[in-house]
C-alpha cells in the first residue's frame, strides 16, 4: 500500500513532467499540461530562460537584420481543486524581462532594449476524462494500480495586458491587448511511455493604441502540440516535442499585412528530482518560421519546482 514517500514521488513526476512554460513566443511546446494532480496542492516554480532570436520583419518597417537577445526570469504558482466533480487546476505565471534587439533601420545600424514586467498569463483546466478528483490515500491507491490510462482535458488561457507597453515603440514587452487561448488535450500512458497532444486557438482582442495611436488587429492563430515522454523512475525523465502554428494575420488601420504565421517548434527536456519536494527542469526550445516574416528562435531554460 502507498505511503506518504510514494505521495510525493508521484507529486514530484506530475510536477517535473508538466515542468514550467515562461512564455517568450506563441509558439512554445509544453508538456504534461493535463496530468493527473490531487486535489488541495499547492506547486510553485522559479526559472530562467535565455533566448536568440533572428526576426524576419515586413519590409514597410525598412527594418533588416535584425536580431534579439531576451532574458526572461519568471515564477509560476499551481492550485488544484474540483470543479463540477472533477480534477481542476488553475496556473498564474508573472515573469521579469530583459531584451535587446539590433538590426538596420532604412539601411543605418540601430539597436534598443527594454526590460521590465511582461504580461500576466492566467491558466483553468478541467480533465473531463480519466483522472479523477481524488487526494491524499485514495489518490496515492488509484495512482499505483494505474499502469494504462487516457485522459482527456479542456483549459482556457488567458493573456493580461500588464506588461511595460510604449505606444510609441513598435518594440514592447506587453502586448496592451487581451489573448484567449482555449485548448483541448488528450494524454494517453501506457507503462512508462506517454504521449500527449495538444490543440489551441489564441483569439486576440485589438490593440487601439498601437505605435502612435494606430489599431491593431490580429486573426486567430492555431496552433498544435505533441509530445513523448519516457519516465525512467518518479521524477526522472526525458521528453521530445513538436509544435506547428498556421495564421494570425495583422492587419494595421484595417490594411492587411500579409505577414500570416506558420512557425515549427521542437523541444527536448530533461526533469531531474533533487528530493522528495523539489527537482530542476532544464530544456531546450528551437522554432522556424515558415514564411517570410517571423522568428527563427533558440532557447534555453531551467527551472526549479516544489510543492507542498
Amino acid at each position: 500500500m502507498p505511503g506518504p514517500h510514494s505521495i510525493l514521488r508521484w507529486l514530484l513526476v506530475c510536477l517535473f513532467c508538466g515542468g514550467l512554460a515562461f512564455p517568450c513566443f506563441a509558439l512554445e511546446p509544453e508538456p504534461r499540461k493535463w496530468n493527473h494532480l490531487p486535489l488541495g496542492t499547492n506547486f510553485a516554480g522559479v526559472g530562467y530562460v535565455y533566448a536568440e532570436a533572428d526576426i524576419f520583419a515586413d519590409p514597410a518597417l525598412l527594418l533588416e537584420n535584425v536580431e534579439m537577445e531576451l532574458h526572461t526570469w519568471a515564477a509560476k504558482y499551481i492550485r488544484t481543486f474540483e470543479l463540477f466533480e472533477k480534477s481542476a487546476r488553475f496556473d498564474l505565471t508573472q515573469a521579469y524581462q530583459e531584451g535587446r534587439w539590433t538590426g538596420l533601420l532604412n539601411g543605418v545600424s540601430a539597436s534598443t532594449s527594454r526590460k521590465g514586467w511582461s504580461d500576466t498569463f492566467l491558466r483553468l483546466a478541467v480533465n473531463l476524462y480519466g483522472a479523477p478528483p481524488l487526494s491524499g490515500k485514495e489518490f496515492a491507491d488509484y495512482r499505483s494500480n494505474v499502469k494504462n490510462e487516457t485522459i482527456v482535458g479542456i483549459a482556457l488561457t488567458v493573456r493580461l495586458p500588464t506588461g511595460k507597453y510604449m505606444d510609441d515603440k513598435l518594440i514592447n514587452l506587453g502586448q496592451n491587448r487581451i489573448v484567449f487561448r482555449p485548448q483541448f488535450g488528450v494524454i494517453h500512458t501506457r507503462e512508462k511511455w506517454t504521449v500527449e497532444v495538444t490543440g489551441e486557438v489564441a483569439f486576440y482582442t485589438d490593440n487601439d493604441d498601437f505605435f502612435n495611436g494606430k489599431t491593431l488587429e490580429q486573426k486567430p492563430l492555431y496552433i498544435i502540440h505533441a509530445h513523448l515522454i519516457h519516465t525512467f523512475r518518479p521524477g526522472l525523465w526525458v521528453g521530445a516535442s513538436l509544435g506547428y502554428d498556421y495564421g494570425g494575420e495583422n492587419s494595421i488601420d484595417g490594411i492587411d499585412k500579409n505577414n500570416r504565421k506558420q512557425e515549427i517548434g521542437w523541444a527536448f527536456s530533461l526533469g531531474y528530482p533533487i528530493n522528495r519536494s523539489s527537482g530542476i527542469k532544464v530544456a531546450y526550445v528551437g522554432t522556424r518560421t515558415q514564411e517570410s516574416t517571423g522568428f527563427d528562435s533558440d532557447m534555453l531554460t531551467t527551472s526549479l519546482s516544489f510543492l507542498w
